[in-house]
């Protein structure tokens, strides 16, 4: 099986190009691959991996109060497909293939998560 990384982006309305671009950087130089010892030394460049990048708006959902969510941190559709397209466009620049969702659509996406290792990666460096 290939190695690769499904990446579950979720725009928010104060993220800029240059989050894009520094996100795409992160995510394919991360070293989260396990080298000749087992350890995580390996990013995805260097084990030839593909990077799918999959539009995910309720990674912004805010449910500290009531009983539904608000998305109002969520990007609009307008500022956050122009800033998908860029993510990818700069991740495809640092060297990886990049398969990617289609914006908006309602899919249906499988993983087989390998580990289990789940990251999260905030371009507002909140943690």
């Amino acid at each position: 099986m290939d190695e690769g990384l499904l990446a579950l982006v979720g725009v928010a309305s104060e993220d800029t190009p240059t989050d894009a671009r520094d996100l795409a950087r992160r995510m394919v130089n991360l070293r989260i691959f396990a080298d000749d010892r087992g350890q995580m030394n390996r990013s995805l460049l260097e084990v030839g991996g593909t990077l799918g990048v999959v539009s995910q708006f309720t990674l912004l959902a805010d449910a500290r109060r009531g009983r539904r969510p608000s998305f109002g941190s969520a990007a609009s559709s307008e500022r956050a497909e122009p800033l998908l397209v860029a993510l990818v466009e700069a991740a495809e620049l640092e060297g990886v293939r990049v398969v990617a969702g289609q914006f908006g659509a309602d899919m249906k996406v499988s993983l087989v998560n390998d580990g289990p290792v789940t990251l999260l990666l905030d371009t507002q460096k909140l943690f």
